[in-house]
């Protein structure tokens, strides 16, 4: 699944810091932005589990209908 969200990374002593605009949670940390980009990487696709996971846990036994969609903004 491909879907283009906008990053932001933000420059600090330490290094970067960083999160995605769309998805609350989604952020990170890295020494370089290269690292920031990758830890970034794997913080949405983290979220995006937990959140399947809880409506899988919140609909248990009840009727769900789930299905792909697609998104443009």
């Amino acid at each position: 699944m491909d879907l283009q969200c906008m990053a932001v990374f933000r420059k600090v002593p330490e290094g970067y810091i960083a999160f995605i605009e769309e998805f609350p949670g989604a952020n990170t940390q890295g020494a370089s932005l290269e690292e920031a980009r990758s830890n970034l990487r794997e913080a949405v696709a983290l979220v995006i589990e937990a959140n399947r996971e809880m409506i899988r846990e919140d609909a248990d036994g009840g009727t769900v209908i789930r299905e792909p969609i697609t998104v443009t903004a």
